[in-house]
């Protein structure tokens, strides 16, 4: 009725878009350069060296439409199992169902980062080597593991100077 010549008792149909489900869809933010990055993907990107096990991060590039990964894993941190010459293979975790699959793909390495999520752990390695070695020559026990924040130690409160004085709520004046 909303269409033709007599009067409308239903309202129109209410848009429940989008109706497609394509390879791509929904990634209009996902894949899109940050705030003044736009461009051409610059040379270092490609001078980089991936070997096998390395530890890589999959973030799509929309400036390199080749190669890319399904928006599932952009942003997912995996293992590099192959290395050919313009992509990489990386194995990703996947949770499908109730189990956690592992995934490979091949992404191309416009679309492959280093990932710096092992350096604080091999950080703390190297210390925790120098700490050994320190109390190994001093003599002493060291304590290497890491341990959450502790409690704030107790205080006394002095109130001599100022007597305490107790709140109450305002009484409503109306």
């Amino acid at each position: 009725c909303w269409l033709g010549s007599a009067p409308c008792l239903s309202p129109p149909p209410v848009a429940t878009m989008p109706h497609s489900f394509g390879y791509r869809a929904r990634t209009r933010d996902l894949f899109s350069k940050k705030y003044k990055k736009n461009g051409t993907i610059g040379t270092q990107r490609y001078l980089k060296i991936y070997k096998l096990g390395q530890i890589v991060d999959v973030v799509g590039d929309g400036a390199q439409q080749k190669g890319m990964p399904h928006k599932f894993y952009h942003g997912k941190t995996g293992i590099v199992w192959n290395v050919t010459k313009r992509a990489v293979g990386v194995q990703v975790n996947k949770l499908v169902g109730n189990r956690i699959m592992a995934k490979r793909i091949h992404v191309r390495i416009e679309h492959v980062q280093h990932s710096k999520c092992r350096q604080n752990f091999l950080d703390r390695v190297q210390a925790n080597d120098k700490k050994r070695a320190e109390a190994k020559k001093a003599g002493v026990k060291v304590y290497l593991k890491r341990v959450p924040r502790q409690p704030r130690k107790g205080t006394h409160v002095k109130t001599k100077e100022e007597e305490v004085e107790t709140l109450y709520p305002a009484a409503y004046p109306g």
